[in-house]
């Protein structure tokens, strides 16, 4: 299938601005928004409570199921926002963004969230060794996996300024699809 509009994976360590960038995403792209955990529990798509993480875990493949359907038989257009890089097949995503953030600056906005203990450490210990980056790249094709710094409002806005950069060439390459492949798809007379 050939989509329309890419999709797009916003990942990173809680904290560090999933959801800011993928809704200035969604507003200046016109994309839609699926934050994952929100659809997980929208969709029954919980598993069991941990407490030592005060969450409930995803019940996987009912979820991916589900999201099988927007995304990967859907028309593009999508930015879909988790912590988890590796959930996903790769063949849904045209880009992986992965947010960083100093590990300062996440402790203080986890820190806000009220997280603590267990929970506060090991996503901090998350940040510095880099554990979504690397679960993101060895996921999905090097090219696709971006890395982008998400510490300040001004990074922010060049972040989608970037990505908003890369969907235009997005499709104007996908415009310029071999002659041969478009008759197939009965868009080009002989």
């Amino acid at each position: 299938m050939s989509r329309s509009k890419p999709n797009i994976l916003v990942t990173g360590t809680p904290g560090v601005g999933k959801s800011k960038l993928a809704d200035a995403l969604a507003h200046k792209l016109g994309m839609n928004v699926i934050n994952v955990g929100q659809f997980a529990k929208e969709n029954n798509c919980l598993g069991d409570w941990d407490p030592d993480y005060e969450s409930h875990e995803l019940d996987e493949d009912p979820l991916l199921d589900l999201l099988e359907e927007k995304v990967g038989k859907g028309e593009g257009g999508l930015v879909l926002e988790h912590h988890v890089p590796d959930l996903f097949p790769e063949r849904w995503f045209d880009l992986v963004l992965v947010l960083r953030c100093n590990n300062t600056v996440l402790y203080d906005r986890l820190k806000e969230r009220g997280y603590a203990g267990k929970k506060l450490e090991e996503n901090c210990q998350a940040e510095i060794f880099q554990t979504v980056l690397d679960e993101a790249k060895e996921s999905y094709r090097e090219e696709i996996v971006v890395e982008l710094q998400s510490e300040v409002e001004e990074q922010v806005e060049e972040n989608v300024n970037r990505v908003s950069m890369w969907v235009d060439q997005w499709q104007q390459d996908r415009e310029k699809v071999r002659p041969g492949k478009r008759r197939a798809e009965g868009e080009l007379e002989k």
